[in-house]
């Protein structure tokens, strides 16, 4: 676009018009020509991008602008929109998918045929292939997804194949008009006639001589038709054919006659050929019609566009005008499209929209008048261009800056904003620039992205190539071009969308529509040339009236601009960021680093920065470059002050220009009416964006003013500036521009700024969403809360009910003018800034309300930041004092921003963020309570979602505060935000004891009439609740002990009991830092009560927590009880439980029993007993007969022996605790042999305790039980069974399914005596071990217990060997067996005789079970022995009663073998052993009668 052209709009986009969902239906192929049409040749023109806009109108419904676009890439798609200017932008598009590729040719129409039933429109296209299609559409909502293909009811085709080769085509409501290559044009009455009726073709040709004023005769050719063009003119519709020849013709499509031929090949510039054909609108006034022809040059780049008029007279009579009124040369840039109406030329290039006016009555045209593209604003956003260096002053000036540690986030946060901004955003462009970083997202993945997750993921792309704070800029700067590339790819401009009943001019694109706007006056002064400011002297604006004056002006503006351009476009961004951000870094710190740049330039610090990132050398370079640049622009800035100094004469009359200047900076004030609800439509979003970008222009230019005053402030020495004029500036116009800027931020934050989507889990949200939804017409921009396209200004529109008195405002069903986009904007702009009125005092008081609206639909950051800015503001202001004064608004501000800060806090996952919001949220609510009028301010603010923070009633200042700061605490406890709420509890305290009256335990004024020591009670309970959630327990403590209420003190107390509990905490309770001063009685009793009433299996186990507590305080006995209360329910509540439980149980009662007897071991003996009726127990009911405790049913087991009732009596004495830990050790070793008990009532007999350890092997056990529960015979009584059943499982003959669980090595020690003996020991498993303390065979464990315990009981080995010779007569007793029988010697001179088990018995045993050879051979082994004896024992031997033998027993061993030999068993054997034993049995008679005869002497002898 030339420079001439001066500059008078700009492009607004229709935000969301690149997020449809495309509906796709298939258009299918008719079966009778489709393999015909599939190898047919081109036979129209080609596919190429295009679009046009059909405007529909009607009586009962608002104007729809139906719009269609056809892709190069997408050949045989047809994209169809419908829009209202005055509803919401649809969320479907739809897109028809044709058979072939499509002309770029598409008219659409109402339909007014009467029998077409629910299709408001027709379609005409035509394909490449030759097939003319009309469409019979509906409402594009009513295409629903799920259908694939187009109702094939709904269309008709037509091939146009005969007409081979079609150079243009053309349609009309019923009519389609194609152009031949020949030059002749054909009609089709396409959708009014049948294709095979009379009359559906009619071809357009010359007839006659000539008609009416002689035109040429038949036989006159014509070359191809270029173009052709339907215009409807009084009533009727003509159509304008130009040929390629320069031939012009009109033809009347009613009577299909020639109404003008005529050639204006002569006035086309040389070497150009006639493209394209538009005709404008007639002109009432004149009859005339304009027509613009598209020439291209065949050798030259070139583009012209002609205008012609053509004059109707009434009748047929059609003129062309002799001259041409204008000829416009497209020298740049690529041409796109024109639409020409009346009186208007719209001409689209590539690089932007011309605008011309059209005079017919002077036959002339106006000088063009440029609107600039998307493209600008984009590129300027995204920092692109040349005039962008990458580290240009204003991003070297932030890295000296207090923020440079924050660099990194703060510059992305720069980046970021501006992707996401409402115009620049786009789905498309993202991804496509994503999977530049390798990065791919689903369409469910992207969609699911919140505005905060999206950032993150764009942040992600370049993460990980910032390697130092500098390359972050060039990191942002790589990714923004390949942004911006996509970005243009996917928007590139198609065509033009003009609406001439408004004069509405919009563009589409390819995948989004926008509308132009007006530029504001300080536009028109800022995107001028800088070297043609003189031309705005007659450009309307209201510039100074003095000539003197604008020259000053114009030369301040040329100052603003060098200033502009020497420090950057990215200062404003970052002055911008610095304002909207957390508080990063100030204004006030930020201006002076820019001026101090300006000034100065930057150190070589900054130089040092660059190196690594474009190496030493180029750095080096740059520097001396940067060097040179700033000394050239110090020289000429102080030439141009001296030279303004020098013009103006003094400063005062420069700084009156500059704030008459400011005039254009203050925000438009309109009086609106309150009186309609606000309808969010198309045109409101236009509007809504249009005042964002008016308002980022004045916020920038503010912003330029500022660092202007700022300069002429550090150099006012060198320009001569006096004391007053500095004082003006500093005084006068900064804090007045100041103003301005803050307003205009505001209005382009809210702009600009992404809705945060509604938290379901917060309450204000959740009343917001419910008051969204009570209005029909705002149940569908709930869901666009949280998206990009949907900022905050659509938010308080929405929740707005204004109009406005002009007419032109952005409820029109129309799209709207350019200058009444502007208007629109202005009103939006307002009222945003001052409500409903045009009082300068006001603003404070809108603000208020708007933020009111954000917070009720839960905005709290766009609140924050809000306030932010208005408390920063207030600072600065020198009457901030006073500030605080006057109405309370200062108290409202805090008020609200604590507020927000606590709401933001609750959902911040940063637990540094959250701490740090929250102590802002405290400081913001004891500020705003201590405001003057804070109570009257606060009583009177209240909207749905906000609690109310006071009442009206309170009669005191301390009463108000009261309770106000229970309000902070109730919501500080509503977002679980603990730490805030105890503060305000504590204060709330302080103020009870303010109040008039609270020491006489009434409190004055309070409109709830509590006694004091009751809201005391309460408060400290919350104190101790919010404490106690911060695991502060000595404070909880302190909260208990510090509660005056009784009731609610032991409430509290059962409260913590129970959390620290619940949280493991139990060390607290029990270690002695809690003294528990005058709780120590409750403390038990509640530690009791929990303990009666909680689970046996709950951890920590409220009985070891009393026993802790007691054994801490040397209480032995209570200890004892608690653990033997523990160890009773374990025994009567798991007794059926599972088995791994069981065990479990089992060690827990263990561990219990074992606790109670150390504790009863700490206790004097005579006191050494517990008594449960005694110890608390019985006293529970009647502690707390709400609920009762659980029950346990002790009863005692009898032994079948009759053993005496164990059963635990009253008292229970250590004797009695042993008896029930051993019996427990002994259930405990038996339930991990997985051995199920056998219980009578809750507790086991011992005797079957002995018997299943006996046979799980478990000997110690058995043996340890039996020596604990009898004494005396009943002791040996149960020793007898106890090996009688070990000798058994010795036994070959009874080794069985019981006993199989033992070692092969077992029966390796025996000697078994039959065959049937031998596989029963081939048989035995050899799997199972069992553990012992020696050995692992069942004979060994046998013989270590009989060594054992045979002091015990000394016939022990004789019930053994009596119990296996009874099991198996024929087993071969074990050597040590008999040895112990023997008494480990040999046969002495005392003969048989010995202990209970001595060799008489062993003799009595063989003769009783049959052993006869083993018996004589005992016998004779004694027997020798007695012969056999030294000489020195013969003496002994001879005394009176020395010797014993069991001759009754032998007696029976002879008559044992006479009887078996006379029974004829074993003769030869029994007479072998018999006359064995006669021998012996004689030699041993003559040897007592010899030592008989000796003892007999020996005594007579001693007698003499």
């Amino acid at each position: 676009m030339g420079t001439s052209n001066r500059l008078a709009g700009m492009e607004v986009p229709i935000t969301g018009t690149d997020q449809l969902k495309w509906t796709q239906l298939s258009v299918l192929p008719s079966s009778s020509s489709s393999s015909s049409l599939a190898a047919a040749a081109a036979v129209a023109p080609p596919t190429k991008d295009s679009a046009s806009c059909h405007i529909i109108t009607g009586d009962d419904h608002p104007p729809t602008y139906l719009i269609w676009r056809i892709h190069e890439s997408s050949p045989d798609t047809l994209e169809i929109l419908e829009l209202t200017a005055s509803n919401q932008l649809p969320t479907v598009g739809l897109r028809l998918l044709f058979p072939h590729a499509l002309s770029p040719f598409a008219f659409i129409c109402q339909n007014q045929i009467p029998t077409t039933g629910a299709t408001p429109y027709l379609l005409y296209s035509l394909s490449v292939s030759g097939v003319a299609y009309l469409f019979k559409l509906r409402h594009v909502s009513d295409y629903y997804t799920s259908y694939s293909i187009f109702p094939q009811n709904d269309f008709i085709h037509f091939d146009l194949n005969s007409l081979s080769p079609i150079t243009s085509v053309a349609a009309t409501m019923g009519c389609l008009v194609v152009g031949r290559h020949d030059g002749s044009v054909a009609c089709f009455q396409l959708g009014l006639l049948h294709t095979s009726a009379q009359g559906f073709m009619h071809e357009l040709r010359d007839v006659g001589i000539g008609r009416l004023w002689g035109l040429m005769a038949r036989g006159r050719t014509v070359g191809t038709v270029q173009d052709l063009v339907i215009s409807e003119v009084y009533g009727r519709k003509y159509l304008f054919v130009v040929h390629v020849d320069g031939c012009l013709r009109v033809w009347d499509l009613d009577t299909h006659a020639r109404v003008l031929s005529h050639t204006i090949s002569s006035e086309a510039p040389a070497g150009c050929k006639v493209s394209r054909l538009w005709v404008g609108d007639i002109n009432q006034d004149s009859c005339l019609i304009s027509l613009a022809i598209l020439y291209t040059s065949m050798d030259l780049d070139m583009e012209t566009i002609a205008i012609f008029s053509l004059r109707f007279n009434l009748g047929d009579r059609v003129i062309l005008l002799p001259e041409t009124m204008k000829n416009i040369h497209l020298m740049e840039g690529r041409f796109i499209d024109l639409i020409i109406t009346s009186n208007k030329l719209w001409i689209l290039k590539e690089d932007g929209l011309l605008f011309y006016n059209l005079f017919h009555d002077k036959l002339s045209v106006e000088e063009a008048h440029s609107y600039s593209l998307q493209e600008a604003f984009v590129a300027d956003q995204l920092f692109q261009g040349s005039e962008h260096s990458l580290v240009e002053m204003s991003w070297t000036s932030l890295l000296l800056s207090p923020v440079k540690d924050q660099f990194v986030p703060f510059v992305s946060s720069i980046f970021l904003r501006r992707l996401l901004h409402p115009g620049i955003y786009q789905n498309a462009a993202l991804r496509a620039t994503a999977l530049d970083y390798n990065k791919h997202w689903t369409d469910s993945e992207f969609q699911s992205l919140t505005i905060d997750g999206l950032k993150k993921e764009i942040f992600s792309l370049i993460e990980g190539e910032v390697n130092a704070p500098i390359s972050v800029i060039y990191c942002w700067k790589n990714l923004c071009t390949r942004y911006f590339h996509y970005w243009c790819k996917n928007n590139a401009p198609y065509g033009l969308l003009v609406d001439a009943s408004t004069g509405a001019v919009g563009l589409i694109r390819r995948n989004t529509v926008s509308l132009f706007r007006c530029l504001e006056d300080i536009e028109l002064l800022i995107y001028g040339s800088v070297d043609e400011f003189g031309d705005f002297v007659n450009s309307g604006l209201d510039l100074p009236d003095d000539n003197l004056d604008r020259e000053i002006l114009f030369e301040v503006l040329r100052c603003i601009s060098s200033i502009s351009q020497q420090l950057g476009k990215a200062a404003g961004a970052i002055l911008y960021e610095s304002l909207v951000s957390d508080q990063i870094i100030s204004s006030e710190e930020l201006i002076p680093g820019f001026l101090k740049v300006l000034e100065v330039g930057y150190s070589s610090l900054v130089g040092k920065l660059h190196v690594s990132q474009i190496g030493a050398d180029t750095a080096w370079k740059k520097e001396l470059e940067d060097h040179r640049c700033q000394r050239k622009f110090s020289i000429d800035m102080l030439l141009s002050l001296h030279a303004l100094l020098g013009k103006a004469a003094s400063w005062s009359r420069v700084l009156n220009v500059i704030e008459n200047y400011l005039k254009f900076l203050v925000p438009p004030k309109s009086i609106q009416r309150l009186d309609s609800e606000a309808v969010f439509s198309i045109n409101s979003s236009v509007m809504i964006l249009s005042s964002s970008q008016v308002a980022r222009v004045m916020f920038e230019s503010a912003f330029d003013i500022i660092l202007l005053l700022g300069y002429l402030v550090n150099v006012r020495g060198q320009v001569h500036m006096m004391h007053d004029d500095i004082s003006k500036i500093q005084l006068e116009l900064i804090p007045m521009i100041q103003e301005f800027l803050r307003e205009w931020l505001i209005l382009h934050f809210l702009g600009t700024t992404p809705s945060e989507s509604l938290a379901l889990e917060d309450f204000s949200a959740r009343l917001s969403s419910l008051h969204i939804d009570s209005s029909t017409i705002g149940r569908s921009w709930n869901e666009k809360l949280g998206t990009c396209d949907f900022t905050l200004a659509c938010l308080l529109f929405l929740s707005s009910e204004t109009s406005s008195e002009d007419p032109a405002y952005f409820s029109s069903i129309y799209f709207p003018s350019p200058n009444d986009i502007l208007r629109s904007a202005q009103n939006h702009a307002s009222w945003i800034i001052w409500g409903g009125t045009n009082k300068s005092s006001a603003f404070f008081n809108h603000t208020i309300e708007l933020i009111l609206i954000l917070l009720r639909h839960g905005q709290y950051e766009a609140v924050e930041i809000l306030l932010g800015v208005s408390d920063a503001h207030s600072r600065k202001e020198k009457t901030s004092q006073s500030v605080q004064d006057s109405n309370g608004e200062w108290c409202i501000q805090l008020h609200l921003l604590g507020f927000c800060l606590l709401a933001r806090a609750q959902r911040e996952s940063q637990r540094f963020l959250r701490e740090k919001k929250v102590r802002e949220a405290v400081r913001c609510f004891f500020r705003a309570s201590s405001g003057c009028g804070a109570s009257q301010a606060l009583q009177s603010l209240s909207f749905q979602g906000l609690p109310h923070p006071g009442y009206s009633s309170c009669g005191s200042d301390a009463s108000w505060k009261l309770h106000y700061y229970q309000w902070a605490m109730q919501i500080f406890e509503q977002y679980n935000l603990s730490e805030g709420a105890c503060q305000f509890a504590l204060a709330a305290l302080e103020q009870v004891d303010e109040i008039p009256g609270s020491k006489d335990e009434e409190v004055g004024g309070d409109p709830l009439n509590e006694p004091a020591t009751t809201v005391r009670g309460r408060l400290w309970a919350n104190v101790f609740k919010f404490t106690l959630d911060l695991n502060y327990y000595y404070d909880a403590y302190c909260a208990i002990i510090s509660n005056p209420d009784e009731e609610s003190k032991y409430l509290c107390l059962r409260r913590f009991i129970i959390v620290l509990c619940e949280r493991g905490a139990y060390k607290n309770l029990c270690d002695g830092q809690l003294p528990f001063v005058g709780l120590m009685e409750k403390m038990e009793q509640e530690l009791t009560w929990k303990a009666e009433r909680s689970d046996i299996a709950a951890r920590p186990n409220p009985y070891k927590l009393l026993y802790a507590f007691e054994m801490h305080r040397h209480n032995w006995r209570r200890a004892a009880s608690y653990m033997y209360r523990y160890s009773s329910r374990l025994r009567s509540e798991v007794a059926l439980k599972e088995h791994q439980q069981c065990s479990m149980a089992l060690q827990e009662r263990l561990n219990g029993l074992s606790a109670t007897i150390n504790a009863l071991n700490l206790v004097h003996p005579t006191h050494a007993w517990i008594d449960p009726q005694l110890d608390g127990y019985s006293s529970l009911g009647e502690l707390y007969p709400n609920k009762k405790a659980r029950k346990v049913v002790e009863e005692s087991s009898l032994s079948r022996s009759g053993v005496q009732c164990w059963r635990l009596q009253y008292c229970i004495d250590i004797e009695k605790l042993e008896k029930e830990y051993v019996l427990t050790l002994a259930e405990y070793f038996l339930s991990l042999e997985n051995i199920k008990l056998k219980l009578i009532g809750n507790q086991t007999d011992p005797l079957d305790l002995v018997d299943l350890l006996v046979q799980a092997n478990l000997y110690d056990m058995a043996f340890t039980l039996v020596l604990k529960f009898w004494k005396g015979s009943g002791l040996k009584r149960e020793l007898e069974r106890v090996f009688v059943a070990v000798a058994l499982k010795c036994s070959p003959s009874r080794v069985g399914v019981s006993f199989i669980r033992n070692d092969i090595r077992t029966h390796d020690l025996l000697l078994t005596s039959s065959e049937e003996e031998s596989s029963i020991h081939r048989a035995v498993d050899t799997s199972a071990l069992v553990h012992q303390s020696k050995g692992n065979s069942q004979w060994e464990t046998l013989e270590l217990y009989l060594e054992k315990y045979k002091k015990l009981h000394p016939r022990l080995p004789v019930i053994v060997a009596e119990t296996l010779l009874q099991a198996d007569p024929q087993i071969e007793l074990p050597l040590w067996l008999v040895h112990l029988f023997k008494g480990g010697r040999k046969a002495t001179s005392w003969g048989m005789t010995g202990l209970e088990a001595d060799p008489a018995s062993l003799f009595r045993l063989y003769v009783d079970y049959g052993r006869f050879t083993e018996a004589t051979n005992l016998l004779l082994e004694y027997l020798e022995s007695f012969a056999s004896l030294r000489p020195a024992d013969i003496i002994n031997r001879k005394k009176m009663s020395a010797i014993w033998f069991p001759y009754s027993t032998i007696e029976r061993l002879w008559y044992q073998l006479e009887e078996m030999g006379s029974s004829g068993h074993m003769i030869d054997q029994c007479d072998k052993l018999k006359k064995i034993l006669r021998g012996a049995l004689l030699s041993h008679l003559n040897q007592v009668k010899v030592d008989s005869q000796d003892a007999v002497s020996s005594a007579a002898s001693q007698i003499q």
